[in-house]
């Protein structure tokens, strides 16, 4: 089961903030959760169920620091669609 803690973050880029407009909000987590445990997270601790998820699996680069090869992390994207009026209070932008 998933928790509030498996959301990492909310991205915030210029894709991201010109879909929040359209009330779409772009949600990263770790690379375990799915769509139907992010689905229960939002409606268990923000009260309301999402219109529409879709998922994105993003896979770590290979980066290169003087000279050592190392990867990022890999992780989960969200993309959701909140209902009308459904608001997250720390989406203030």
């Amino acid at each position: 089961m998933a928790d509030i803690t498996d959301i990492k973050s909310i991205l915030y880029t210029e894709k991201s903030l010109a879909l929040q407009e359209s009330g779409v909000v772009v949600v990263q987590t770790s690379s375990k959760v799915t769509k139907n445990q992010l689905k229960q997270v939002f409606k268990e601790y923000f009260g309301f169920t999402p219109l529409r998820i879709n998922s994105l699996k993003q896979e770590g680069k290979v980066k290169r620091f003087r000279g050592r090869i190392g990867q990022r992390s890999s992780f989960k994207k969200f993309y959701v669609k909140f209902p009308e009026g459904a608001k997250i209070d720390s989406l203030a932008v």
